[in-house]
């Protein structure tokens, strides 16, 4: 494709799945806090945040095609975002433990005047997991860098989904396929 394409994120998950959707891109850390209002609904969170990294990152939009996510776990309207520390990622694991969340990606692509913003959604259902199998996962995935505490291409996916209802490329921080299919649209509309 023609067009110069960023991606907003240093996840090496989105990094991996941009690269083996066969996308050349560069990255660009948008400097944002993730906050979001308090009274904001859960389901616009995911998008909300996708939306304010890519306007971080708006001087590249009149030359590149600019490519933000976020990605929020939730459970009983509640978010769970990255966990601070091990304390943290052992109540969130427990809170998943046995039980059904959705996982929502927002993502915004910019180019020119041209937005595009969306979500998706996964609903994950987890086995029961014991104390053992949540300490373990944490000592040796260090999963800190992940909403919900979890990554589900790591040991705890492996063992505890038993069940994903949408994308599983979701899960892993990025609706790869609606992606594709937006930048390509975005291509062919500027070609």
């Amino acid at each position: 494709m023609s067009i110069p394409i960023i991606l907003g994120s240093s996840s090496p998950r989105r990094q991996y799945l941009m690269q083996q959707a066969g996308f050349d891109f560069t990255i660009q850390k948008p400097d944002v806090d993730e906050d979001f209002p308090a009274d904001m609904p859960v389901e616009n969170v995911a998008k909300f945040l996708a939306e304010k990294k890519a306007n971080a990152l708006q001087s590249f939009t009149d030359t590149h095609i600019v490519v933000t996510a976020d990605t929020v776990v939730i459970v009983d309207k509640t978010i769970l975002n990255k966990p601070a520390d091990f304390t943290e990622a052992v109540y969130m694991l427990q809170m998943l433990s046995g039980r059904t969340h959705h996982v929502r990606t927002g993502v915004c692509i910019t180019y020119q005047k041209e937005k595009v913003l969306f979500d998706d959604v996964t609903v994950v259902t987890f086995s029961k997991l014991t104390k053992e199998e949540i300490e373990y996962y944490i000592q040796q995935h260090k999963p800190f860098d992940k909403a919900g505490a979890y990554g589900a291409q790591d040991f705890i996916g492996m063992i505890a989904i038993e069940k994903i209802e949408g994308s599983y490329f979701n899960v892993m921080g990025l609706p790869i396929h609606r992606v594709y299919s937006a930048i390509k649209d975005l291509h062919e509309k500027n070609n």
